[in-house]
């Protein structure tokens, strides 16, 4: 979304609210992590605000998601939240523009669905829990631990790579 930004440097007002939905275009796609889904829109609400000439962006960003447990494998969903913060500066002021601190006004409009979509994807965790405790899949038989332990005997076994250590301790 483009933000008209001539109010605000016009010295007009001070303070200037947006909020818009982002969609996945061919321009700005959305592209997710690996078995992650998201649930469009991102919902974007924030302001720009002037502080004699020191502008700066505020915006959380929103987003929901359907993936799997990373160690359970059981589905899951929730809603992502990034807050976005960065300078505003027009074009020509900086020495370099590429700067990722910065949001760039050009023509007196600000887009920032670039960055922003790219810090999303940046921030966004790369495994997911369906909690904090999980207690995962047992290796053997692959039951859902989290339902109560499973009836593999307890018999610690030894790393084939490492058995030929263990017959020499056998011999001592």
């Amino acid at each position: 979304m483009i933000i008209n930004l001539k109010p605000l440097l016009s010295g007009k007002t001070s303070v200037l609210d947006f909020s818009y939905e982002i969609t996945d275009t061919e321009d700005n796609p959305v592209i997710p992590p690996d078995d992650v889904s998201f649930t469009m829109p991102i919902v974007v609400n924030g302001k720009i605000t002037d502080n004699a000439g020191y502008m700066l962006l505020t915006a959380t960003a929103e987003i929901n998601y359907t993936s799997h447990c990373a160690r359970c494998l059981e589905d899951l969903s929730g809603k992502f939240v990034l807050t976005f913060n960065r300078t505003v500066a027009t074009a020509g002021t900086l020495q370099n523009e590429s700067n990722d601190e910065f949001v760039i006004v050009k023509n007196g409009e600000l887009d920032i669905d670039r960055a922003l979509v790219e810090d999303l994807l940046l921030e966004f965790p790369s495994r997911l829990l369906c909690k904090e405790e999980c207690a995962g899949l047992c290796p053997k038989c692959a039951k859902n631990l989290n339902f109560g332990p499973c009836d593999c005997p307890k018999k610690k076994e030894i790393d084939p790579r490492l058995a030929i250590l263990q017959k020499l301790l056998e011999n001592d």
